[in-house]
């Protein structure tokens, strides 16, 4: 497809997703535990969607969607069970979504037009109320589709963290800090082999055969990899690396980082050297043993709670361990008291990413009332390029908002998903409105684990339980946007 081809197509992509949004009315039923607030009442939070220039280093301004006019967006500290009003502007000209990530709340305010929520119109407002929960580290961001527009979703600056105070906080460090990781001025390139080199586990033979096989009858017939999203910066709090004011410390505190990846479609990774990382909770979820680990990775909308106890000083770059990211920006410098000078870097030895290790050995002692079986596989460029993801042969419509549900459940039973992922790429798996438990991961069984995404790695295999304890559409996809838009999604409904 040449430049002015492919253009064209992203503009014709952008007008549909557009005028879908638009002209799409989406009726819902108010969930029982919604919450109609007084007009009168003050909201506990607003928030104003508007495009914005942020500065990510001096003198390098961008053009973004932003949350009250700043990336990331503000951090909104809640408290576990206390309800809580918050206000929606939309100052822009397209109706928009804001979903809030890893919690358990009404579909008419989890922010999915999938489920039914209603959109931000377009220079107006909602105002919506829940009861944050569970306790942990979240985050919203939009939730509309992009398509090939790379000014639309999770493209934008449209992120911001979320922390639910838990009723009982014993502490254990002296200084607490959030970093929101991202990626701005995308760009499309044809697609290449994903690096899952990190990832524990070994491809599944008759997985990687069949996609194999499939890859290069595609190339066979004429195509070129499908459409990926590069990037030129790359930030944490919005800042390039030596543009931001250094997180400050002294020997011997404890630091306790909570990051969270506001990636579009990118893993992430992170290294201190010569600290280590005690990791207490993934996706905001307490994990059953603390692990200490020399660096973390990250898939999209992925969060990671740890502590680092500071005992090596000097000036350092906290940043990720791919150079060519963090010498365009992905790090940010922790700087000991006393100390000064040029921050200094060194890679970290190699290390398989296990999430069958940050819990207990051996299967989970509940056993699942129904198992859905679910295959994810990609059909190369099979849609103008851009690649299109299934999930058991079925793609998302592109063409409407709420779709048929393929999965149905019962409130109160116990569900167990089987994930067979049949393309060579990582996916991010995301359940909305419930946590899960992860039982196998990469042929290795385990319990006590619960998140809201999960990395699948290229034909691999994962195994995750949840319990339907909160009624409603329920929103499953690859949290990866590029997937999401192009058919990786289905919904679940309770019967």
């Amino acid at each position: 497809m040449n430049s002015s081809t492919r253009r064209d197509f992203l503009q014709r992509v952008s007008a549909a997703t557009g005028a879908t949004l638009l002209s799409r009315r989406i009726t819902h039923a108010q969930n029982a535990t919604s919450h109609v607030v007084p007009p009168a009442q003050k909201p506990d939070y607003t928030l104003r969607i508007q495009n914005r220039l942020i500065e990510v280093a001096k003198g390098k301004l961008l053009s973004t969607t932003t949350y009250n006019g700043q990336f990331p967006g503000p951090l909104l500290r809640f408290r576990e069970e206390e309800r809580v009003v918050v206000d929606i502007h939309n100052d822009t000209d397209v109706p928009e979504q804001l979903h809030w990530h890893g919690q358990k709340v009404p579909t008419d305010v989890d922010g999915a037009a999938e489920e039914g929520t209603p959109f931000v119109p377009a220079h107006g407002m909602r105002r919506i109320s829940f009861v944050p929960q569970p306790a942990g580290l979240r985050f919203y961001h939009t939730h509309t589709r992009a398509g090939g527009d790379l000014n639309r979703g999770q493209y934008t600056g449209q992120v911001g963290p979320v922390y639910i105070e838990p009723r009982s906080n014993p502490g254990g460090y002296d200084q607490e800090v959030f970093l929101t990781l991202k990626e701005f001025e995308p760009w499309i390139s044809r697609g290449g082999d994903m690096d899952q080199h990190f990832l524990a586990g070994a491809p599944v033979a008759e997985l990687k055969g069949h996609g194999e096989t499939e890859m290069q009858n595609s190339v066979r017939e004429g195509h070129e990899h499908g459409f990926e999203v590069n990037y030129r910066t790359f930030t944490i709090n919005g800042r390039m690396l030596g543009h931001a004011d250094p997180i400050r410390v002294t020997t011997g505190q404890r630091v306790l980082f909570h990051v969270l990846n506001g990636s579009a479609t990118e893993l992430r990774s992170l290294a201190l050297p010569g600290h280590t990382f005690l990791l207490i909770a993934l996706d905001g979820n307490p994990l059953p043993k603390p692990m200490r680990v020399p660096l973390l990775w990250l898939g999209t909308a992925e969060r990671i709670s740890a502590v680092v106890e500071m005992k090596n000083p000097g000036v350092w770059i906290l940043g990720d361990t791919g150079d060519d990211d963090r010498r365009h920006g992905m790090g940010i410098v922790v700087e000991y008291a006393g100390h000064s000078g040029k921050p200094e870097w060194i890679s970290p030895k190699p290390f398989k990413w296990n999430y069958a290790h940050f819990g207990n050995s051996g299967s989970s002692m509940a056993r699942p009332d129904e198992v859905f079986e679910m295959t994810f596989a990609k059909n190369n460029a099979a849609l103008d390029g851009f690649n299109q993801w299934t999930i058991n042969g079925v793609a998302y419509p592109n063409t409407q908002m709420m779709a048929e549900p393929k999965f149905h459940l019962k409130e109160g039973k116990r569900y167990r998903i089987r994930m067979k992922n049949a393309s060579d790429d990582i996916h991010p798996i995301h359940l909305h409105r419930h946590s899960f438990e992860l039982t196998r991961i990469a042929g290795e069984p385990t319990s006590g684990v619960m998140k809201d995404v999960v990395m699948l790695g290229g034909y691999q295999e994962a195994e995750i339980d949840f319990v339907a304890d909160n009624p409603g559409m329920t929103l499953f996809h690859c949290h990866q946007q590029l997937h999401m838009d192009f058919g990786f999604m289905t919904l679940f409904n309770y019967v």
